[in-house]
């Protein structure tokens, strides 16, 4: 039986174009998206849309990853982080806005900002179908599509009011691209404080490079003009689940060995959060 479209990914409609042609749109045909030539694209029962190619660079977050970001961003913990990031989108976009997500995971940060801003529409793109199962069920304005970061984004010139990227990689020429004159990206990113008790611990954590900062800016100033920064800063209590978890939500899982983590004495009972939330408009 054919996919119904969802309504949320009906409303961004308008903003997608064909990732074979680039130009042409896309429009719902039994169940699946398809462009004038006939390129088609599935629709998963799971509500978000396929519109990857070819081989994939990375199959972004796992089950298990998953899992664990829903379960800690559940506590609240990051709620603060989502709240700066919506607030920095409210204060550049009207309500009627169009939102793009880049490295969108599980959606927690885009609902965010769709919840301030209450007739806009939001668009997450991320590789993990896994995450995109959470982001296509984040909020009844917020439709996902499987689309890697580095690549000519599946989405039409000029159409988004806000993009945001939160702890995700970037392509500051697509961002430049989709976004309108007047639009602004929002990036989070972390200090070289965040989660420090953890990563004292646990030695095998990945690591954040000290020249993160110059690096972003070397990268974003030919395109964008950075207009306000806010960091946020706070110290967060950690049950031993919480812990847990937020070592197995990132690539650290990957790194940290299971003797450490069943070591209760190198969990922390707290952590610091420590982020940076920068503004810019196109250039």
């Amino acid at each position: 039986m054919p996919v119904s479209l969802p309504p949320a990914l009906e409303l961004s409609l308008g903003l997608l174009r064909c990732p074979t042609c680039r130009t042409r749109q896309l429009h719902p045909d039994r169940g699946a998206l398809r462009c004038p030539v006939g390129h088609t694209f599935d629709i998963a029962r799971h509500g978000y849309a396929g519109l990857l190619t070819g081989t994939r660079a990375t199959s972004g977050d796992d089950a298990a990853m998953v899992q664990a970001r829903n379960r800690f961003l559940s506590t609240g913990t990051y709620a603060p982080i989502r709240n700066v990031g919506a607030r920095l989108a409210a204060d550049a976009a009207a309500d009627q806005a169009t939102v793009v997500d880049v490295g969108c995971g599980t959606g927690y940060y885009l609902a965010g900002v769709l919840d301030h801003l209450p007739g806009a529409r939001g668009l997450g793109l991320d590789t993990s179908v896994r995450a995109l199962r959470s982001a296509a069920r984040a909020h009844d304005r917020a439709a996902a599509v499987a689309w890697d970061v580095f690549r000519t984004f599946p989405l039409a010139d000029g159409v988004a009011d806000v993009v945001l990227d939160v702890f995700a990689p970037r392509n500051p020429a697509e961002f430049h691209r989709v976004l309108r004159p007047t639009g602004r990206l929002i990036v989070v990113r972390p200090t070289g404080r965040h989660l420090a008790e953890l990563r004292d611990r646990l030695p095998a954590m990945v690591t954040i490079d000290p020249a993160k900062e110059e690096r972003l800016h070397r990268a974003l100033a030919p395109l964008f003009e950075g207009t306000v920064t806010e960091q946020v800063e706070y110290t967060a209590p950690l049950t031993r689940l919480d812990a847990l978890d937020l070592v197995a939500m990132t690539p650290s899982a990957r790194h940290v060995s299971r003797a450490d983590l069943n070591d209760d004495g190198l969990l922390p009972d707290e952590v610091t959060v420590s982020v940076l939330a920068t503004a810019y408009q196109p250039r």
